[in-house]
């Protein structure tokens, strides 16, 4: 008579699992009534279930944090190939390539005639939720990699922010069409505010 009114409870509380209600509850019981009926084949393969669905729980909810984590960088997917803006000064060059889902390598030229006046290797970097747009121009800072942490994004634009480099503080990325990005850099030159703007077009 006790175990026909248990499983005629679990079979209620069962019912109020399904519209939300003592889903913990409902488990312990089943586990007691296999456990008092000596079911102990049955016992293991119930918590054999309860497992795999953990384990499965804990699988999607790594993947949304992994998702989460990409998110900011795998938007700039439109920066990637080659760039150019001409002038009378001479041609600027901007080659972007993904490396992986968390590095986009990068290099940036400016040539006059035979002679290549500026190299630059930069990068960006996804590390945890952050983004970084890494800096280093031989011949300046003694070699060293310069960081600007990103401060503001959208779909089409990126703010990377220095206060303490020498020049620029802030570079801008903004997406103007598909085939076209403008380079907008400013700070602080000798107490007064600079600023060069680069109107770039996509090569391939």
């Amino acid at each position: 008579m006790f175990f026909r009114s248990l499983i005629q409870l679990s079979v209620v509380i069962s019912r109020k699992k399904k519209s939300g209600g003592f889903p913990l509850l409902s488990g312990l019981i089943a586990i007691f009534f296999l456990i008092s009926h000596g079911l102990k084949e049955q016992l293991n393969l119930y918590i054999m279930k309860k497992i795999a669905q953990l384990f499965i729980l804990v699988l999607t909810l790594t993947s949304c944090f992994k998702s989460n984590e990409t998110s900011k960088i795998v938007v700039a997917d439109w920066l990637l190939g080659k760039w150019e803006n001409k002038t009378a000064d001479g041609k600027l060059l901007e080659i972007w390539k993904k490396t992986n889902d968390s590095i986009y390598d990068g290099a940036s030229y400016f040539i006059k005639g035979k002679d290549t006046l500026h190299f630059e290797t930069i990068q960006l970097e996804q590390k945890a939720d952050e983004v970084f747009y890494l800096s280093t121009i031989g011949g300046q800072n003694n070699d060293e990699t310069v960081t600007f942490n990103l401060i503001a994004s959208t779909e089409n634009q990126f703010v990377f922010e220095n206060p303490k480099n020498d020049y620029p503080q802030k570079i801008i990325y903004s997406l103007i069409t598909n085939d076209s990005l403008e380079i907008y850099i400013s700070g602080i030159v000798q107490g007064k505010p600079s600023s060069a703007k680069y109107s770039m077009t996509k090569m391939n």
